[in-house]
């Protein structure tokens, strides 16, 4: 099996995201290729669920790999375009409402490429 080029570790349930450069957490760097890195996370994708919410829908954005404080920022932008609640839970961002089209247009306009799932 052929070893990758940037390989090793990248996620630790212990430290969290680790940078591949010096093996410390990402928050810790020192050689500063944690923020040159690719993302680890595939496409963003905006999907529809309705699951355990007594029916109502919600518009969920995943796959961005953002800090949590840029994660909240964007979520609230997300909630002011579309005008509705929301929260950001995990890493994934909730808007209230079926408002798939609406976080995609606004994604992309942020420059963020995201997809329409499910």
């Amino acid at each position: 099996m052929k070893k990758n080029a940037i390989g090793g570790l990248v996620y630790s349930t212990e430290l969290g995201r680790t940078c591949p450069g010096c093996r410390r957490p990402v928050a810790e760097c020192v050689c500063g290729r944690s923020k040159t890195a690719a993302p680890v996370a595939g496409p963003v994708r905006v999907s529809r669920e309705t699951k355990g919410r007594g029916g109502k829908c919600v518009t969920l954005v995943k796959g961005l790999a953002l800090d949590p404080d840029a994660l909240a920022a964007l979520g609230k932008r997300l909630k002011a375009a579309c005008g509705s609640g929301g929260t950001v839970k995990d890493g994934v961002i909730e808007v209230q409402g079926d408002h798939c089209d609406r976080v995609v247009a606004a994604l992309m306009a942020e420059g963020i490429k995201a997809k329409k799932a499910g």
